[in-house]
């Protein structure tokens, strides 16, 4: 092994090394830059789940309808309805509601009154049966108040007789909860970790999330929601 020593190797060896580490020192970077919208993403989802898991005001003593309405007894046959929190976070600021006349009745799961958001026209279901004896004619000259407390905000006062019966159909406490919760996931789904509906803080996107969602088929989302079918 005539021209050959350990020196050689050893310094062969140390050339490698220094190869390898200087291929590691250029990869991470690199990796890391590769990994950051990935990550931005993640950091994003981590921010967003528990927000919207504490962001659907649902008080007690309050029965919902599945279309997002709402209904609270007042007296014998006297109930008081509106539209959830989460109604007026889907659509956003309201430009009017066109209400059914005084003195006429409504049925549940019926279209109970109108909502006018960006010159759409979206319905939403009464959660009762009845005579409407009241009309709240403050929110009428005012629908953006829905916006600040749609629990205060009520719509109109219904006299209705069968109220026991349409309970049934209605949902409080516990399963009012569990539903919103399932509305929530759902809305996770259609979201699909959008970054579009954050702010850079992390904070979502109050008004209108279904026009975040997707600001050409807003209005078919908001349908969705407020279980409204077409014809």
């Amino acid at each position: 092994m005539e021209g050959f020593s350990y020196v050689d190797i050893f310094a062969t060896k140390h050339i490698e090394y220094l190869l390898v580490i200087g291929f590691l020192l250029l990869f991470i970077p690199f990796w890391r830059l590769l990994n950051r919208p990935a990550r931005a993403v993640f950091e994003a989802a981590e921010r967003i789940v528990p927000a919207i898991s504490e962001w659907f005001q649902l008080p007690e003593k309050v029965y919902y309808h599945p279309g997002h309405s709402w209904a609270v007894q007042e007296g014998n046959q006297l109930v008081k309805v509106g539209m959830n929190d989460f109604a007026q976070k889907l659509v956003g600021q309201i430009q009017a509601i066109q209400m059914p006349a005084l003195g006429s009745t409504i049925r549940q799961g019926d279209k109970g009154w109108t909502l006018k958001v960006d010159s759409k026209a979206i319905d939403m279901l009464s959660p009762v049966d009845g005579k409407i004896i009241d009309i709240n004619e403050e929110l009428i000259r005012s629908p953006q108040n829905i916006n600040q407390d749609p629990y205060d905000s009520w719509l109109m006062k219904v006299e209705a007789p069968r109220f026991s019966v349409n309970k049934r159909q209605l949902l409080q406490g516990t399963l009012a909860k569990k539903w919103m919760e399932e509305v929530r996931e759902n809305l996770l789904s259609r979201m699909n970790y959008n970054l579009g509906l954050v702010y850079q803080d992390g904070g979502l996107l109050v008004d209108g999330m279904a026009r975040n969602l997707d600001r050409e088929k807003w209005d078919e989302i908001v349908k969705d929601y407020f279980l409204i079918t077409e014809g």
